[in-house]
């Protein structure tokens, strides 16, 4: 691909569903191999990437606090989730032969290495796909938060969200066919309105460090790719 890339380091956000594919629950393994195969394009351009992925495709936290069980635990229980979908991403990225490495922010040695930023840039710097699970490692917390603060700590240049949809739109554009969608937006644009594209810690944590939020889809074949060359469709969040 002769298109050079706007950004050099960037954060890909992939949720727990977008993994399941056409499946109610689990992970299948060609929507993960497609998704790896966009990382892989990304690579190929010479652009540093960090992951890292939901796990409400397998279980979500908030589930079992909204019968009555205790959220902490729940919590504890979608950070695992999280495990296993990064174990199947960085499956998926070897079998490409793309250097990769899952870090945990649970210690769990004997499956992945645990998460530190020194760690994080040491594996970049080896050109490797850093992969990060267990979300922050606390309770109340969502996914969402946890890459607005891996972004941070990696020094990425922008935060690529991968939706079901081709950027953000002022309603679900699947239940309210009136829904209009914006190109540009500002993180306090986004917060004010309510939309509803990453938990408000999240969209506070980009602000705060200056960190572009690029929403699009992530079910369209090289989009992440295209949309890093600036081609492709998305919605940009940023203060710039």
């Amino acid at each position: 691909m002769s298109a050079k890339p706007i950004y050099k380091r960037v954060l890909l956000k992939a949720s727990g569903e977008a993994l399941m594919g056409s499946q109610g629950f689990g992970i299948d393994v060609a929507v993960a191999d497609r998704i790896a195969s966009d990382i892989a394009e990304a690579r190929a351009m010479g652009v540093e990437v960090g992951v890292v992925v939901g796990g409400g495709n397998i279980f979500r936290g908030v589930a079992v606090a909204s019968k009555g069980g205790d959220r902490v635990t729940g919590d504890h229980m979608g950070m695992l989730a999280t495990v296993i979908n990064a174990l199947a991403l960085a499956t998926s990225l070897r079998k490409l032969d793309i250097d990769t490495v899952v870090l945990s922010a649970i210690a769990m040695p004997e499956i992945c290495e645990s998460f530190s930023q020194r760690a994080t840039l040491y594996h970049l710097s080896l050109g490797r796909v850093v992969i990060f699970a267990g979300g922050t490692g606390n309770p109340f917390f969502t996914t969402d938060s946890a890459a607005a603060l891996r972004a941070a700590e990696m020094g990425a240049e922008a935060i690529f969200k991968g939706t079901q949809v081709d950027g953000i739109y002022s309603a679900d554009p699947k239940k309210d066919p009136t829904a209009t969608r914006f190109d540009r937006l500002t993180h306090s644009e986004v917060l004010e309105k309510g939309l509803a594209v990453m938990d408000v810690a999240a969209v506070a944590l980009a602000r705060e460090n200056a960190i572009p939020i690029v929403v699009f889809s992530i079910h369209e074949k090289g989009g992440f790719a295209e949309i890093l060359t600036g081609g492709g469709h998305a919605t940009i969040v940023t203060d710039n």
